[in-house]
Parts: structure tokens; sequence; C-alpha cells
């Protein structure tokens, strides 16, 4: 009788980043650089001049730690490798990543048998297809994967796995390959690049409408129309801004209990395509600016930016300078507004932005302490420079700040340019209480833990402010 051996399943070589990883390690670990040694921004172009792509992978893993345990995972690929592990199959890790991440990925999740990733050079392309086939044969293994690279591993794999390609990789993918199995990613991107550009953030800017209102000129048909461009432009640069917030954040929005819903933290959008954009809007916005405001606008804008990127990498870290730093954005909005329209800017308003802003601030901030506290913590919150024992004292302060702001309005009335400007400048005293309803109210909420947003997105979205809103106008019309 003869003795059949039976057939040798060909191993399941798997990718990691876009196919196994919702998300790219080089890119990623690039950011971390960046964000925690700014001072260093060229020495990664050192390490490509150097070493080529290898060099560049080699200098940012033996820099930068990542923790793996909370990278994007692609759930569906998880299920699959581990059907296809139950049955006894081989599955190696191939990836272009390097060697150090690799082996970190791998230790987590203890679904490979082998681990194949750039070292001396670079394993990407055609440097993966001949590893591959050096290791296992012409057709001998299957290779699951994601990107155009990836084509030259198909052609020369027996069966493809095409997972979350592009439909033109997909396509020349069939032309040129025996394609298995196709998995495609769940969810349009329109939403979530909606919610990465924070479109309803827009609505903060709306302050760029305050100066006009103070001024008593909303009625000007001209002036409006610098106000709507002043929102515009403001948003796009807010929009650039909350991108590269969000890509330098990753490691710190993935440890937080919403956050870690962003789609960039998530892997819902490429992070590349996040490097795309950020700048685009960003270019967009201050050309528009220099094209169709007055100058002194766009110098607003550059504060603001530059002010928002200081944030970003340093000052949000920092005790007391972040809410001070938050405090000047909102306040820069109204300058901002100013500058377009080409109206004053007097001491009134700027004394009660800053007060009132700063209060709105220490909210924000207040309710990030109190969902630490909630989780257990005494530690310093992650990313900031505060303890949840510092509650009761950003309390104190920001209850404080806003009812300077209400005096910073009683003494507005008494003032001999404000009689002139208003029939009835008495009727205006009617603003202090409700301002006082509102600021205790707000905190108040924010102290029982339900402040979810920002103050000012919340203020315009909740229908007792909406009512406190629309009661101060009232006032202020009747005293006009």
């Amino acid at each position: 009788m003869l003795n059949v051996q039976a057939p040798i399943t060909a191993p399941l070589c798997v990718d990691l980043d876009g196919t196994l990883l919702n998300s790219d390690l080089l890119i990623e670990s690039g950011l971390a650089f960046v964000r925690t040694t700014p001072l260093q921004l060229l020495k990664p172009l050192v390490w490509l001049a150097r070493g080529g792509k290898a060099g560049l992978k080699a200098g940012l893993a033996w820099r930068v730690a990542i923790d793996v345990a909370r990278l994007p995972f692609n759930p569906e690929v998880l299920a699959f490798i581990k059907a296809e592990r139950a049955k006894g199959r081989q599955i190696v890790l191939v990836t272009a990543s390097h060697a150090r991440y690799a082996q970190q990925v791998a230790d987590y999740l203890q679904l490979f048998d082998r681990v194949l990733a750039t070292e001396a050079f670079n394993l990407s392309s055609h440097r993966k297809a001949d590893c591959l086939v050096a290791e296992y044969g012409e057709q001998g293994f299957d290779y699951m994967a994601n990107a155009a690279a990836d084509l030259a591993v198909w052609r020369r794999a027996r069966k493809a796995y095409v997972v979350n390609a592009s439909k033109a990789v997909e396509a020349l993918a069939r032309m040129q390959a025996r394609v298995e199995m196709v998995m495609r990613k769940q969810g349009g991107l329109r939403p979530a690049w909606v919610k990465a550009l924070r479109l309803h953030q827009w609505m903060k800017n709306s302050l760029v409408w305050v100066p006009l209102l103070a001024a008593h000129q909303i009625g000007s048909p001209e002036l409006l129309v610098h106000g709507m461009l002043a929102f515009l432009v403001f948003g796009l640069c807010a929009s650039s801004v909350y991108l590269l917030n969000d890509l330098l954040d990753l490691p710190d929005d993935r440890r937080h209990p919403s956050k870690r819903n962003r789609p960039f933290a998530a892997g819902r959008l490429p992070l590349a395509d996040g490097l795309l954009v950020a700048p685009l809007l960003l270019v967009t916005a201050f050309a528009g600016a220099w094209l169709c405001l007055p100058w002194k606008f766009t110098l607003a804008l550059g504060c603001y930016y530059l002010l928002t990127v200081a944030y970003s990498f340093v000052l949000k870290r920092a005790m007391m300078v972040d809410v001070i730093a938050l405090g000047a954005l909102y306040t820069l909005r109204i300058v901002g507004g100013a500058f377009a329209c080409g109206l004053p800017l007097t001491f009134w308003l700027l004394a009660f932005s800053m007060f009132i802003f700063l209060s709105l601030a220490l909210v924000k901030r207040y309710a990030e302490l109190v969902e630490v506290r909630r989780q257990g913590k005494a530690t310093k919150a992650h990313g900031r420079g505060y303890y949840p024992g510092d509650l009761e004292m950003l309390s104190s302060l920001g209850a404080a700040s806003g009812y300077l702001a209400v005096m910073v309005l009683a003494l507005y009335i008494q003032d001999s340019q404000t009689a002139a400007m208003y029939r009835h400048p008495q009727w205006i005293w009617l603003s202090c209480p409700l301002l006082l309803f509102w600021v205790s109210r707000t905190w108040m909420l924010t102290h029982r833990g339900l402040m979810h947003d920002d103050p000012v997105v919340f203020a315009m979205k909740d229908k007792v402010s909406l009512v406190v809103g629309a009661l101060l106008g009232l006032i202020f019309w009747a005293a006009s």
C-alpha cells in the first residue's frame, strides 16, 4: 500500500500596516518623534539620507516607544488569522515596518509563528516578494495585504487576500493574482472626515461677530460679508489645527475613554491623508485671508495658528499656562473679527473676553479631571499638568474668573461712552443677574460631571444657554 503524504498547507503571510493594523507605524513613530523632540525635526531627514528608508525606520524605532496594546487592529483580520491558526496553519507576520515594532506586535498578539520585517534593508514590494519566495518557494505562500506596493508580492503568491484596498489596487490584484478573499472597510469616509474636521466646532468661530454686535454694526452689508469671510477662514484654519492636533495626540487620545474613537486614533482615516489635508486647509485659509481681508486679520490669524501649535506641542502640559492659552485662543477670534471689519477693540470687550474665556477654559480642564477622578486615579492626568486633587482649586479660580467678567459688564454700564451708545443704558443691568446665573449653572453642571463638550459649543447647543443668550440680546436691543 502506497504511503501518500498529505499536502502541506501554504503559510499565511500577513502584512502589518494597513492590513492587520488600521494605521502606519512609520508615520506613527515619525509623529511621535516630532511631538516629543520638536527641536530635532530635521533629524529623520538625516537618517533617511544616510540609510534610506531602512535607516529612517531604525532611527525612529530605537528612539520612539509605541504602545502596541492600544493600536487600532483590524478585528476582521484578527478573527481570520485566529480561525486559520486553529486549523494548524502557519501564520507569518511579514512587514516593511521595523523589526523592533513588528516583534512587539507579535509578542502582544501571540498569533504568529514567525516575523519577517525591516532590518538591514527595507522589506517592501519586490524585496518582500524575493524574501518570501526564498523562504517558501514560488507560489508557496498566501499573502494578505492592502497596498499597490503589495502587487509584486501577490503576483508570486499562491493566493491573494486583499484587505481595505482602493478600487484601483483591488482591480489590479484581480488581474495579476489569484484573489481568494476581499475584505472591505466598513463605514464611509465622509462621516469620518466630518468628525475629524470638527465641523461642529466651527460654531466657536461665531465669536468673530461679537465686535459687530458690540459696535452696533450688524446691519452693515459690507461688514457682514467681511464677518462671513472671517468665519470661513477661521474655520479652515481651525480644522487644519484639529487635524494636526489629532495626529500628534494619537497616544494620548487612545488612552482617553471618548477621544479614542476619533477617526485617526481609531484607524478610520489614513494618517497619510491627514498629513496631506492639514497643510492644504492651512494654505487655503491664509491665502483667503491675505487676498480678501485686511492685513491685520491675517496677523491675528497667524497669532492664532502659532499659539495653537505651541499649545499642541508644549503649553497644554503646563499648569495654568494651558488655560490662559485656551482663553487667548477664544479672544483671538474676537480680535480677528474686529480686524476683519475694521472696528476698534475696546477695553471693555477685551477685559470681558479675557475673564469669561478663562473661566470657560477652566471648565474644560475641570471636566477632564472629573473623569480622571471617576476612574479612581490620583496621579497626574496624562498629558496635562493637573492632579485630580486640583479640582477644588480649579473650580474656585474658574468661578471667580466668571464673576469678574460680570463685574466688567457692570462697570461697562457706568462708562460715559456706553451712555452715548445706548438710549437706555440702565436696562443693561438686567444682563448681570442673567450672566451670573449662566456662569454659576455652567460650573454646577461641570461639577456634576455633565459637561461633555467644549463649553462654548455646549453653550451653543444647550437650550437654557440659548434662552439666556436670547434674553441678553433682547436686553441690549431694548437698551439701544
